[in-house]
């Protein structure tokens, strides 16, 4: 028992959480509540009052990491939002508690909207990590848009599960986002940085299969880290992944990329093998698998060894690979499917990069030239 919450480990492998409130000791009466969530290995239970006085007077007394934790919970087993999301909202709710702290509030409950203005207001004027302090960077519209998605999130959460006692963030509004262009590389940088490189080691066919089915199929780094053996159908040519919110879908895989992908994993991947190794595809020089932070240093180092002068980003790869698909006439909807939109709005930033595409077609097909 810790702050009236009692934790118990489950036994078996994935039960459902039963929150369970109990009526008090003092005679009260009320029937108990339950709701459920569904985290695989342990049991929570909450015990509290049901008396409205008692509660205005004392409140849950609910440890803050711990509401913090139940709504990262919610993310993973109810939204089945992805790992990347997960910890981005877990890391901005920590700033601001951080922040809160700092401010003299330790209870979720004593903050209010005003509170929230302020530390969006501090959070604009930061100084970026890393920079001097003479620096006039700070941070991006993009990165407080996140912020305050967070917080909505957070709060609408704590609304829905009546943790706490109002949505203080329910009339925070979301700034306008400019909408920012995909970079991608032309055909010449990506024929150099596809450009097998000696000598031939486990490390270098490993990024070579990277490399060719980033840009064959416009995985994301998240679904190429965790590509498992088994997504593997290289004979009927293609994958099988689980992208955002684990949805599958289906994406061929180039003839190269084919290539590429059967020379590492008959010449490269048994040398990377150890007794502890996951069934990912692909593995570090330890045997283990790719960290996102891992397997973002490899691409950069390529492109480094590649000579192409520019800031890559492993995510480029896949703009490039929708840019190209659409230059060379693919239908929008097409694309979308093979990216994994839910939302075809999301793949209409591309036609952007089809100018001369569109201007042949126009040439082609109106009927006055």
């Amino acid at each position: 028992m810790r702050d009236g919450v009692r934790l118990t480990r489950a036994a078996g492998r994935g039960p459902a959480l039963v929150a369970s409130r109990q009526s008090s000791k003092s005679g009260d009466k009320s029937p108990h509540s339950k709701f459920c969530f569904h985290p695989p290995f342990y049991i929570r239970v909450y015990s509290c009052s049901f008396v409205v006085s008692q509660r205005e007077r004392a409140g849950l007394r609910r440890v803050v990491q711990e509401l913090v934790e139940d709504f990262i919970q919610h993310l993973r087993n109810e939204r089945g939002l992805s790992e990347n999301t997960q910890q981005t909202y877990l890391g901005l709710l920590n700033r601001f508690i951080a922040w809160a702290k700092r401010e003299g509030m330790n209870d979720w409950r004593q903050v209010q909207l005003p509170h929230l203005l302020k530390f969006l207001q501090a959070e604009g004027a930061r100084r970026l990590a890393h920079e001097p302090e003479e620096s006039p960077r700070r941070l991006s519209g993009q990165t407080l848009y996140i912020e305050i998605a967070a917080l909505r999130a957070f709060y609408r959460f704590t609304e829905n599960e009546k943790l706490l006692p109002a949505n203080v963030a329910e009339h925070l509004s979301l700034p306008r986002r400019w909408k920012r262009l995909p970079k991608d590389l032309t055909h010449q940088e990506m024929d150099r940085l596809l450009k097998p490189i000696p000598p031939e080691t486990p490390a270098s066919l490993c990024d070579q299969a990277v490399l060719e089915l980033a840009y064959s199929s416009g995985l994301r780094i998240s679904e190429l880290r965790h590509l498992r053996l088994e997504q593997l159908h290289l004979d009927a040519g293609f994958v099988s992944v689980i992208g955002k919110g684990n949805k599958e879908r289906v994406v061929p895989v180039g003839r190269q990329a084919t290539e590429a992908l059967n020379c590492y994993l008959n010449s490269g991947r048994p040398k990377l093998v150890t007794p502890r190794t996951p069934a990912n595809v692909f593995l570090s020089k330890r045997g283990s698998s790719f960290s996102r932070a891992g397997l973002w240093r490899r691409i950069k180092a390529r492109v480094k060894r590649a000579g192409i002068p520019r800031n890559v980003t492993p995510h480029m790869l896949r703009h490039s690979f929708a840019t190209h698909m659409l230059e060379h006439g693919a239908d929008l909807r097409v694309i979308q499917e093979l990216l994994g939109h839910a939302s075809i709005n999301a793949t209409e930033i591309y036609t952007h990069v089809a100018g001369s595409r569109l201007r042949e077609v126009h040439r082609k097909f109106h009927p006055r030239k």
